[in-house]
């Protein structure tokens, strides 16, 4: 759980195959490299969030913003989709339109059934799916003092730009009763809003032309291991980079020995 490096590396070993596209991993923490993000067309991190969030440590804020500026893609993933409401959360909204918001989004352990997909580069190729992890749902979307529920909208354009949801699924009256995983719930808002589709993976255009998405999965490592949740996510890398997503989308194959190398040291 949460081996957010040896995933980091598991989707580089797959971009390592597609011509043109040079991907580079910097592991436990903010790359302490002064040329870190030059030339770069994309920038994705996939990490602890919340308050400790990497974005929002020291200058961390304003370079990712400059680089936004410029229209270099921004992704975040799993639990690097939570930022504080008062501390990156406007931020988010411009960058990536959305993100998860400690008590307003929940994240229960559950299985979200993805049969249907928008047509969308970041969809190509992939077919219905499903797995059971910490998808985080309910996330808060829109531009700072809009919300706008883009899970109800299908496609939801706002100021900020355009909005497309690519995972959705409708969590059960069971998921949404909780147990959460932190904190334990339920919350009435979510159980008000029961019988509604649910948004767990979100692509996004900036006005000014850049890209970003959210991806709330990827708590549990060895789910890199079901070809369409990886093709998903790896079609986004390349489609906020600006690269061309393949037809088909981005194939590739992993081992069980390749889910089992670069996990973080385990205490006994």
């Amino acid at each position: 759980m949460h081996e957010f490096r040896a995933g980091c590396l598991l989707l580089k070993s797959c971009l390592d195959n597609v011509a043109g596209v040079r991907c580079v991993v910097y592991s436990n923490g903010w790359p302490q490299v002064d040329t870190a993000f030059d030339g770069a067309d994309a920038v994705v991190i996939y990490a602890d969030g919340g308050a400790g969030h990497p974005a929002i440590q020291g200058n961390h804020r304003q370079v990712l913003g400059e680089l936004a500026r410029k229209g270099v893609g921004l992704g975040f993933m799993h639990y690097g989709v939570e930022i504080p409401s008062t501390n990156g959360g406007p931020q988010f909204l411009e960058w990536i339109g959305g993100y998860y918001e400690h008590l307003y989004s929940c994240n229960p352990m559950w299985s979200p059934d993805y049969r249907e997909f928008p047509k969308h580069p970041v969809t190509r190729g992939v077919e219905p799916f499903s797995n059971r992890d910490e998808w985080y749902f309910n996330i808060r979307f829109g531009t700072p003092g809009q919300n706008v529920d883009a899970s109800l909208e299908g496609v939801a354009p706002s100021k900020a730009g355009r909005l497309t949801p690519i995972l959705v699924a409708k969590p059960s009256d069971q998921v949404r009763h909780g147990s959460y995983v932190y904190p334990q719930g339920p919350y009435p808002h979510i159980i008000d809003a029961s019988g509604r589709d649910e948004t767990m993976m979100w692509a996004y255009e900036r006005p000014g032309g850049g890209r970003g998405f959210g991806f709330t999965g990827g708590h549990t490592h060895a789910n890199w291991g079901d070809p369409n949740q990886r093709k998903v996510v790896l079609n986004a890398l390349l489609w906020i980079a600006k690269a061309e997503v393949p037809p088909k989308g981005v194939e590739s194959t992993v081992t069980p020995e390749q889910l089992r190398t670069n996990w973080d040291p385990k205490k006994k």
